[in-house]
């Protein structure tokens, strides 16, 4: 198996009062990204500490919902893999420049989760 989680993303109404709220419970690091409406939640206090960080962005609709990324070789073809296991492809693949693609996908019960393919090419 080698598929895990690696990024979780938390949509928000008002992302600035929500950082707060998770820094004062879990002290978690969060920081807006130059130039965009996203946050980037550090949740573990060393790299080799357990866990994973994800982000906080801006609600886009009533039904936005957390979503969790599973590290995958090619976004393409578990695209593939999802659709043939009778999950959906709801937002297609999609580059974040220098870092890699991205698409998000339901399971047959209707639940969010999205494919993370690392390639600092992407453009």
């Amino acid at each position: 198996m080698d598929a895990p989680v690696v990024h979780f993303e938390i949509p928000a109404t008002n992302p600035e009062k929500l950082s707060g709220f998770y820094t004062g419970i879990f002290g978690w690091k969060i920081e807006k990204v130059p130039g965009m409406d996203y946050w980037m939640v550090n949740t573990k206090s060393t790299q080799e500490a357990p866990g994973i960080n994800g982000g906080l962005m801006k609600k886009m609709s009533d039904q936005h919902v957390p979503t969790n990324y599973v590290n995958v070789t090619s976004v393409d073809d578990w695209s593939k893999k999802v659709k043939e296991a009778g999950g959906m492809v709801v937002m297609p693949k999609k580059a974040v420049p220098s870092m890699g693609h991205f698409a998000v996908c339901l399971d047959p019960e209707g639940n969010c989760f999205g494919l993370w393919q690392d390639d600092p090419s992407a453009k």
